[in-house]
């Protein structure tokens, strides 16, 4: 039986995956290294410090002029004020937290951010009121896709991992709570939406809209994985 719902952050719950790709195409900039927006799509799901890392060896650059973890920390610092000014919700992302709400299922976040950019999209969704509790996975020996945050998160509420709905947008994010041994439910962004690396979800929806139907009967019936 489903005891509680956790939500990835960043392209699930708010739109903020267009920032931080603006924000790392300006960053990369300043050493040379000129990508695109459907470049920057390549590491979507990543932690920053891997995203930099994924970039340094393709293409390095001179790390007299900026090292990787200053790279890291200005793409963080970025996102931060930009998230923080712009970012909206996904569509369907309000209704799926009433929906859980409504039912008295505790809720969590459980993001590859770091905890003070999670609360700045908290604040900014105005939806502290509703979540049990939120985790970075920065503050874990392992970010995703190692099942670690969630984990964690499972912990912070208090119930078993086999317990727990998660909500993935990404592929290692659906890679980390599938191994915290979760029911999964990944909603794929549009770009990605036929990629087998979400075959392993217990459900694969388009988008949070309209989705009641298909979480009702999950939260009956949770083996197998059913596409919609």
């Amino acid at each position: 039986m489903i005891q509680a719902a956790i939500f990835d952050m960043d392209g699930l719950l708010v739109d903020s995956e267009p920032h931080w790709r603006e924000v790392e195409i300006g960053v990369f900039d300043t050493v040379g290294l000129h990508l695109t927006d459907e470049q920057c799509k390549l590491t979507t799901g990543l932690p920053t410090d891997a995203v930099v890392e994924y970039w340094f060896a393709l293409h390095p650059w001179d790390e007299s002029i900026r090292t990787q973890d200053e790279i890291g920390v200005a793409i963080i610092a970025g996102a931060h004020e930009q998230i923080g000014r712009k970012a909206e919700p996904m569509p369907g992302a309000l209704d799926i937290l009433r929906f859980f709400h409504e039912r008295g299922i505790p809720m969590a976040i459980a993001s590859a951010s770091p905890m003070h950019l999670i609360e700045v999209v908290i604040d900014r969704m105005g939806i502290r009121s509703m979540l049990t509790a939120w985790h970075s996975a920065t503050l874990e020996a392992h970010n995703k896709p190692a099942p670690d945050v969630y984990l964690g998160a499972a912990r912070k509420l208090g119930v078993e991992p086999g317990c727990c709905i998660a909500f993935e947008d990404s592929g290692n994010g659906l890679k980390s709570a599938h191994a915290a041994g979760m029911i999964t439910v990944a909603v794929p962004a549009e770009f990605e939406v036929n990629d087998p690396k979400f075959q392993i979800a217990s459900l694969i929806i388009s988008t949070l809209v309209d989705c009641e139907p298909q979480l009702l009967k999950l939260l009956r019936f949770p083996a197998g994985t059913v596409h919609y």
